[in-house]
């Protein structure tokens, strides 16, 4: 019977939360209902995981907000997962994500 032996294989995939994975500047655009806890609710998280956008600009539009972010500093798959995580918010209707660095050639999209 032979013995065991540690196996050393590489990774099947890319580890897309590692550290040293490409930085971007992240756009986000949302149009959500005015519900006066929204802005609230979008900003908690970023804040949960320690980030502080470097630009917030909000305006109402009778029933509606237009919402407008600006995060650098994330990679591109943490920049889609808490876009994914602002679309499931209650009251958003969409979300727009873009590159404004121009990393990536396409803008990806979330629409609720």
């Amino acid at each position: 019977m032979p013995h065991l032996e540690a196996v050393n294989s590489l990774p099947t995939r890319a580890d897309v939360w590692h550290v040293n994975n490409p930085h971007c500047l992240a756009h986000y655009q949302l149009l959500a209902e005015a519900e006066p806890d929204l802005l609230v609710r979008v900003l908690n998280l970023f804040a949960l995981q320690f980030l502080t956008p470097e630009q917030v600009n909000v305006q109402r539009l009778d029933d509606l907000l237009s919402i407008d972010i600006v995060m650098g500093g994330l990679s591109w798959h943490r920049a889609q997962v808490i876009g994914e995580k602002l679309r499931n918010l209650i009251s958003v209707c969409s979300v727009n994500l873009q590159n404004t660095d121009g990393a990536w050639d396409a803008p990806a999209q979330a629409a609720g």
